[in-house]
């Protein structure tokens, strides 16, 4: 059942929903494996460590032909969902390598930065529920429709809304949600171009909400009856869980330095009072930091002791190291231009989502696409 969002969502009218999206501009098709007898999703190469790890010669390319992919999800069954942020189109790719539409979600409205953004699946081995974030003509919201059908021939049922009333604007959408370990939804959501929202904690806007699979705030929220998990955010996109539990998150700074945080329930990562590490008290500072021309981060994935940061400005691929003293190293620099996602592949592998048909990148020939990165001991 659809739950409120403290008195900001719960004082908001029933929302109609938009016309559909526009039809795709290009057909995404899978690439063929290299041999009859390899899985197009599974390069021979990739093979799990205990970490940390580093990528392993060149991508292989598994997707062509995406429009402004966002999200990637994989299931239990061996396909996985892309959402494509434009058209409004979920994409299913199958074991078998093949690549079919599943719908088109109604209501999306693109608009600057807006329209069909993160996609999330409750990992239950058999998934009941598709959650999806996105940008109407009045909010974003998050949504969940019912996965119905077997692999190769997925259909989603209707939706039933969670959330309403996260504001949206032109940027600053936010827009990544994940399920933790502990079951609860996390979900991302920027200050809508508008800083005082990320300190006010009777806004959505600006934070990291945490909730129940129907919406509901749980009872061990930081703030009772709210969703807020954490402030002080200005457009974090990417959440990833460690080996232990603990939550990290990526985040867009403004003019300067962009953020990779530590999330603890209740803290403050100050926006917009600081960006970057600012050593102020009462504010959590980011573990790393690099300046907006090397990075503007997007998806997070854990693999193997090893965080992996998609950049879009950057246009290359962060390794990211916890352990000790915390340390990056980028890869692929410039090659793929625009990186949008990473979740972590088959067998200990890599999958990253390019994202230059965005309106800002410089689209190459195939692009946009879905690549494995092969994973080998190292950083």
């Amino acid at each position: 059942m659809r739950k409120p969002f403290l008195s900001v969502v719960a004082g908001m009218l029933a929302l109609a929903l938009a016309g559909c999206a526009p039809a795709v501009p290009r057909e995404p098709s899978a690439v063929p494996a290299p041999s009859p007898t390899a899985s197009p999703s599974t390069p021979p190469t990739a093979t799990p460590f205990p970490g940390p790890v580093m990528p392993s010669g060149s991508p292989t390319v598994l997707i062509t032909g995406l429009s402004a992919p966002w999200s990637v999800v994989r299931l239990a069954t061996g396909s996985a969902l892309i959402s494509e942020r434009d058209t409004g189109n979920i994409l299913e790719y199958t074991a078998a390598g093949a690549v079919r539409l599943v719908t088109t979600v109604e209501g999306v409205a693109h608009g600057g930065e807006g329209g069909l953004l993160g996609l999330a699946v409750l990992d239950t081995g058999t998934p009941d529920y598709l959650y999806a974030y996105y940008t109407t003509s009045n909010d974003n919201r998050i949504v969940r429709m019912p996965l119905l059908g077997d692999p190769g021939s997925y259909r989603l049922g209707s939706q039933q809304t969670i959330v309403t009333g996260l504001a949206r604007a032109g940027n600053h959408n936010g827009g990544r949600i994940a399920f933790g370990p502990d079951g609860k939804l996390y979900a991302t959501v920027g200050d809508a171009g508008q800083p005082s929202r990320s300190q006010d904690l009777s806004s959505p806007n600006g934070k990291i909400l945490r909730m129940n699979p129907d919406g509901s705030v749980p009872s061990d929220n930081p703030f009772p009856g709210s969703l807020v998990y954490s402030f002080g955010h200005r457009n974090p996109q990417g959440l990833a869980w460690d080996s232990s539990g603990q939550l990290w998150a990526s985040e867009f700074g403004q003019n300067t330095w962009d953020e990779f945080n530590r999330i603890e329930a209740g803290k403050n990562y100050g926006w917009p009072a600081v960006e970057g590490i600012g050593g102020t008290p009462g504010f959590v500072d980011p573990v790393l930091q690099w300046a907006t021309s090397e990075a503007s981060p997007s998806g997070l994935a854990y693999v193997s002791g090893t965080f992996f940061l998609a950049s879009l400005r950057g246009q290359r691929l962060w390794a990211i190291y916890t352990a000790g003293t915390p340390h990056s190293t980028a890869w692929y620099a410039g090659e793929f231009g625009r990186l949008r996602d990473a979740v972590p592949g088959p067998d200990g592998s890599l999958w990253v989502l390019t994202n230059n048909t965005d309106g800002r990148g410089s689209p190459r020939s195939g692009d946009d696409k879905l690549l494995q990165i092969a994973l080998v001991p190292g950083g």
